[in-house]
């Protein structure tokens, strides 16, 4: 049970559903293809985008425990739940990879991290890697002083946070024949999936390198729904050189979409998605009269 001093999630007041904006834009415009906007970067001023989605259940399903989670140093998944915790009154622990880290000072974010009141637990990197295998993570939460803790996993991709994406197509059913979304660990598009009507199609579009995420998604459908779900796919050409790699071109890219558009366009995943959708409409790869959805998962840092 939650205690009686922590607010429940839905006293946040996220703006839900996120609205839904549609863009002229004559790369997609000349294919004769609609572009729409899901502005999930509207949902929360501190808990946005697909965070929202994935956080809120597993805050729920904390019920006032410490939640201790993972990420790298510039994590937007640690810099979401540190914020999360503070605006609930629930205390937090941030494993973060690379225990080199602990001795030099705090980057912007993770800095943003401790001033929300999250408590930061390096470890090198061997033993980040073994943190979902049960015996090294019970090592590292009882390192962490937290092994009571309700544990969120990196990305806060798990079963909660898929079913909780479900939410996200279901707000789109109807609207546009692919949904596309920028993917880390896999969690929004499997939910994202599970939730759209038949005839619509989910598109991937992976900012790691690695070629893994088709299984991890299915795997993520199966622990949520106990199988594969929608209609979804994966294009792994935009990654830009693997995660937090920002190369010129796609920073010029970004630019020139917020001075067409007035978006403010987050460069680690929602430039990646939108340079890969641009690409795909001058390859021929929407059909004239496709409606595409771009999902705005996130908004520039800090």
């Amino acid at each position: 049970m939650t205690s009686p001093d922590t607010p429940g999630i839905a006293a946040l007041r996220p703006r839900l559903p996120s609205p839904v904006q549609e863009v002229v834009d004559g790369r997609f415009e000349r294919r004769g293809v609609r572009l729409l906007l899901k502005r999930d970067d509207l949902i929360h001023p501190e808990l946005i985008g697909n965070k929202w989605r994935k956080l809120a259940p597993n805050l729920t399903a904390a019920a006032g425990r410490t939640v201790v989670t993972f990420g790298g140093a510039w994590s937007n998944h640690l810099r979401a739940t540190a914020a999360a915790g503070r605006l609930l009154g629930i205390p937090t622990v941030g494993v973060v990879r690379g225990d080199e880290l602990a001795g030099r000072p705090l980057n912007p974010s993770l800095a943003r991290c401790t001033a929300d009141g999250m408590r930061l637990h390096f470890v090198d990197r061997a033993t980040y890697r073994g943190k979902s295998e049960p015996r090294p993570l019970a090592g590292i939460l009882r390192a962490a002083d937290a092994e009571e803790a309700y544990v969120v996993p990196e990305g806060g991709s798990n079963a909660e946070a898929v079913r909780g994406c479900r939410a996200l197509g279901a707000e789109l059913r109807g609207l546009a024949e692919v949904v596309a979304v920028a993917c880390g660990t896999g969690g929004t598009l499997a939910g994202l999936a599970a939730g759209l009507a038949p005839g619509q199609q989910a598109l991937g579009v992976p900012v790691l390198k690695g070629g893994f995420l088709a299984a991890e998604t299915e795997a993520l459908q199966r622990e949520a729904f106990g199988g594969r779900r929608g209609a979804w796919s994966l294009d792994e050409r935009f990654h830009g050189g693997g995660y937090a790699r920002v190369p010129a071109e796609l920073d010029a890219f970004a630019a020139d979409f917020e001075h067409r558009h007035g978006l403010p366009v987050e460069r680690l995943y929602v430039a990646k998605l939108l340079y890969g959708l641009v690409t795909l409409a001058g390859e021929g790869a929407f059909p004239p009269g496709t409606a595409v959805a771009a999902v705005i998962t996130g908004r520039p840092f800090p």
